[in-house]
């Protein structure tokens, strides 16, 4: 490891750590294909309708993160609740890997640096620059972290196939909500950014430190303009993050 002006800097590629999931999570038999869905009432829901089982429990201070499994067209499908930021989604993602999942779709949303994306309009990333702290525990520095060709592939496959409207970008992932600043904002819109979030690059970053397929499609939420924020009750639209799920299903078994 090279000693640098700042620490997040000191990328160390070894391989194993000392908390090392493969380790201390042992393998089951879990479905393949996962869905990370972001969206607790609708995970909710699944439960409650579709019958889903809990396969295991990851535990942190908060309490209990359920792996659930249900029946997807004949098929069995994983899915949990990632938390929100980087380090936990990123740290139940690993758990999740080490139990056996490989196949991998998260569904969200996001704030959007441009007001004329409609709140619902899916958004697929296709890469995100690196504001965050997470992702340079797994990949060596650099500005930004792609999708995958496949998994992008994947993903515009489903979308094509249901004839939805959606826009490629490149996403700002960020630790810090209250410190999207009008400057940054600006800046990041201008590397073609359309997009805001927290966990976009640190997901891309295990994906291929891991040797995972990994994919993601978000829907456009607040309006993160300088000077002119606007909520616009995003987190309401229960149909279009229902219906969010069940295209990251399809396309998990794209992948």
């Amino acid at each position: 490891m090279n000693k640098a002006d700042f620490p997040i800097l000191e990328y160390d590629g070894a391989r194993e750590a000392i908390l090392e999931p493969a380790k201390l999570v042992h393998p089951m038999d879990v479905p393949k294909h996962c869905v990370i869905c972001f969206f607790a009432e609708v995970v909710q829901e699944l439960v409650e309708t579709r019958g889903a089982r809990i396969l295991a429990h990851s535990i942190s201070e908060i309490g209990q993160h359920p792996l659930y499994e249900i029946d997807f067209e004949g098929q069995r499908l994983a899915f949990f609740h990632p938390g929100i930021g980087a380090p936990l989604a990123i740290g139940l993602l690993e758990e999740m890997i080490a139990r056996g999942c490989q196949k991998f779709i998260a569904c969200g949303g996001c704030g959007v640096l441009d007001k004329e994306i409609a709140v619902g309009h899916l958004l697929v990333p296709v890469a995100a620059i690196r504001d965050e702290g997470t992702s340079y525990h797994y990949l060596p520095p650099s500005r930004e972290v792609e999708i995958e060709p496949h998994a992008l592939e994947a993903i515009e496959t489903v979308l094509k196939r249901h004839g939805t409207d959606y826009l490629r970008t490149k996403t700002w992932t960020t630790d810090a909500i209250y410190r999207e600043t009008p400057g940054k904002t600006a800046a990041y819109i201008s590397e073609g950014c359309l997009a805001v979030e927290m966990e976009t690059a640190a997901f891309y970053a295990v994906a291929k430190f891991r040797g995972v397929d990994f994919g993601q499609i978000l829907y456009g939420g607040d309006a993160v303009i300088p000077d002119a924020w606007d909520g616009r009750t995003w987190t309401s639209r229960a149909d279009i993050r229902r219906n969010l799920f069940w295209l990251a299903a399809e396309a998990a078994f794209e992948l």
